[in-house]
């Protein structure tokens, strides 16, 4: 795949690998161009160019996406877009279509479509016809039920094939899709669905994690008292085969019940921008916010996403880590639209040790290997080296989200994974099921940096004074709409807690709460959330800098740091450090991280204190809880600065929070004399 591997000067980064001649060739993206050029009579030099006429052209380049890839819409829409003026922008007017009819053109090919592993069941396999056929029968047997367009359907399911099926299902019908993993609590399940008045549940009984078995039946039981709308509930037996589960139908039953001839059963035609699926923020404060996507609008931006700057086709076996819980679980069902084979894993990435997904990986012939960042840190810490165990002679790509992958995640790839790889770290957001900065099949790979602008993305880093700005760090903005754009929060039909969301720092302009430097040749770094930066001094301070440095250190294995104002012109700025076992944080190592954090940052980013605590506390989603905790400290109620429900390790939350409000309250006692 690689032409070269070189290294250029320290502003410009190291770059890791350059795609050979063969390899920009053979990719979707260099097809597009070709053919776009023909349709535009132009010329397109370089992805640059590309991507320029990409977000100045809206009104082109999204009928362009629709019709290269051949996207059936019922009707004549009157325009593309509505207005440029966000929010509430509604695309393709007067068109229908329904996201699952670009599935359903696999139907008669052979081969497989899905791949399910799990701690709980055997490996499986679901071929195409046996997919589209399954999705036809509970589509049937939820019209039977009395589901019809606009109703919403939620799952407490896993990421297995047959959750799959079941969203599919839904949006066949047109009804509303909601998930959420089975490691969410009774609560943090209720908090969601009990928003959107679902009529039907499809869950399972329990799940097996790191080689623990956890039961749910009795957290079922509590989710369906609380949520009165639920008329069905659909029960898959998935850790043990005999689960029952009162009023519910198994879902071997519900699958029969359906049609027998379900060839002719077609789709519901829906408008273009009708919902497909509702999403939740993570909800670190007050009740999830439940985002609202449309079919149109997800089903263009995942066709370009996929096809473009992903690579997929027909010959890929596309696999992501996820829960059913985040969004990766809907993009990695939308690598059915490319007609990859989807990979699907439930179950814990160390267990029974760190080479679980490198193994899957060989094993499965991956040939596009998506993880978290804190993923491909694990695996450095753990000192794994996958190339010496494993073949990844069919691995295309490497691709990593969920927070910024570090220059030294980068380099471990390539020396310890693949040296001819393409690696593609990517940032968006639930928001928009997508991402804003993604991967590109054209460009070279450097170090630390996304490689470019996603297509259609008006991305720019605005200044405090809301100037776009090349080169410097500033807020992550959108200043054009995506149709994968929320169309709303679900129950806020004034918009108001949507345009708080996106629109009040800049009005009009999406900002999406990440710092960003964007380089001269289009490639990006993200700094983390701008919400959690740290400022001293007038200077902001990037926390995911001192995660990279700390948790680079031998001793340690996880970390925390927040700033909080501690009164006039002071600001304090606490350091929490899990230990890796045996390690003891004494004098000595608290020297050596202030030590190396001076050194290989700053003064300024050195922390007041450091402290050791058992966890440190993460959402659901594995998001660290830096900005409810700064809240906390500053006098905001607990239940008004953290949805509890949300929280992986409240114990952990509290460990933190009263070791710092210990130390603040030490900070402001006067001095002994």
């Amino acid at each position: 795949m690689s032409g070269t591997k070189s290294t250029s000067g320290s502003d410009a980064g190291k770059q890791l690998w350059l795609p050979s001649r063969e390899f920009i060739e053979r990719s979707m993206m260099t097809s597009y161009i070709r053919w776009l050029e023909s349709r535009e009579d132009r010329n397109f030099s370089d992805y640059s160019s590309l991507w320029k006429w990409s977000v100045k052209e809206l009104d082109k380049f999204w009928p362009s996406i629709s019709e290269f890839f051949s996207v059936e819409m019922n009707g004549r829409y009157s325009r593309v877009l509505s207005s440029y003026s966000m929010p509430g922008v509604r695309w393709f007017e007067g068109a229908e279509l329904n996201y699952v009819d670009y599935v359903l053109r696999n139907h008669g090919r052979e081969g497989v479509a899905a791949v399910s592993r799990s701690e709980c069941r055997n490996r499986t396999e679901l071929g195409w016809n046996e997919l589209i056929d399954s999705t036809r029968r509970i589509a049937s047997a939820l019209h039977e039920t009395g589901v019809r367009k606009g109703d919403r359907v939620a799952a407490y399911l896993p990421n297995i094939s047959e959750t799959v099926i079941a969203f599919l299902a839904t949006a066949h019908r047109g009804a509303i899709w909601s998930s959420c993993s089975p490691d969410f609590g009774a609560q943090s399940v209720i908090d969601r669905f009990r928003q959107i008045e679902p009529k039907v549940l499809f869950t399972v009984d329990g799940y097996s994690y790191g080689g623990k078995r956890i039961d749910r039946i009795n957290l079922v039981e509590k989710i369906v008292s609380e949520i009165p709308s639920i008329r069905k509930v659909i029960l898959l037996p998935y850790l043990n085969r005999d689960a029952s589960l009162n009023r519910a139908i198994l879902w071997n039953d519900f699958l029969r019940s359906g049609r027998n001839n379900v060839s002719g059963f077609d789709p519901v035609k829906v408008e273009f921008n009708h919902p497909l699926w509702i999403l939740y923020t993570s909800g670190t404060t007050g009740l999830p916010k439940p985002i609202v996507q449309s079919h149109g609008g997800i089903l263009l931006e995942h066709l370009k996403t996929h096809f473009l700057h992903f690579d997929l086709s027909d010959r890929s076996r596309f696999f992501w880590l996820t829960t059913t819980g985040w969004m990766m679980w809907n993009v990695v069902v939308s690598g059915l639209l490319t007609s990859s084979r989807i990979i699907l894993y439930d179950g814990s990435a160390s267990y029974p040790d760190m080479r679980a997904l490198w193994e899957l990986a060989e094993e499965e012939r991956v040939t596009l290997f998506g993880v978290g960042a804190a993923y491909i840190g694990a695996c450095i810490k753990s000192g794994l080296t996958p190339s010496e165990l494993y073949d990844f002679d069919e691995m295309v790509s490497i691709a990593s989200t969920g927070g910024p992958l570090t220059p030294e995640g980068f380099e471990w790839i390539y020396n310890n994974v693949n040296r001819d790889i393409w690696v593609a770290s990517v940032s968006g957001g639930t928001d928009v099921c997508s991402g804003f900065a993604l991967g590109c099949p054209l460009l070279p790979v450097v170090s630390g940096r996304i490689q470019c602008r996603a297509l259609g993305a008006m991305v720019e880093a605005y200044n405090e004074k809301g100037e776009g700005v090349i080169g410097e760090v500033g807020e992550l903005v959108l200043t054009k709409p995506l149709p994968s754009m929320p169309l709303y929060f679900w129950n806020d039909p004034e918009m108001k807690r949507y345009r708080e969301s996106y629109f009040d720092v800049f009005p009009g302009v999406w900002r999406h709460g990440d710092w960003v430097k964007i380089f001269p040749d289009g490639s990006l770094i993200i700094y983390g959330r701008s919400d959690s930066t740290l400022k001293r001094k007038g200077i902001r301070i990037g926390t995911s800098e001192i995660y990279r440095v700390v948790e680079g250190m031998d001793e340690i294995t996880d970390s925390l740091v927040f700033g909080v104002e501690a009164g006039e012109d002071d600001y304090f700025v606490p350091l929490f450090v899990v230990l890796k076992e045996g390690k003891v944080l004494d004098g000595g190592l608290r020297d050596r991280i202030r030590d190396r954090i001076r050194t290989e940052l700053s003064p300024r980013h050195v922390p007041d204190e450091v402290f050791a605590v058992h966890e440190i506390p993460r959402t659901l989603n594995g998001k660290k809880l830096e900005v409810p905790l700064k809240r906390m400290l500053l006098g905001a109620r607990p239940d008004k600065a953290v949805n509890l429900g949300s929280v992986s390790n409240p114990d952990a939350l509290w460990e933190v929070f009263e070791i710092a409000k210990r130390s603040l309250e030490n900070r402001h006692q006067p001095p002994r004399k």
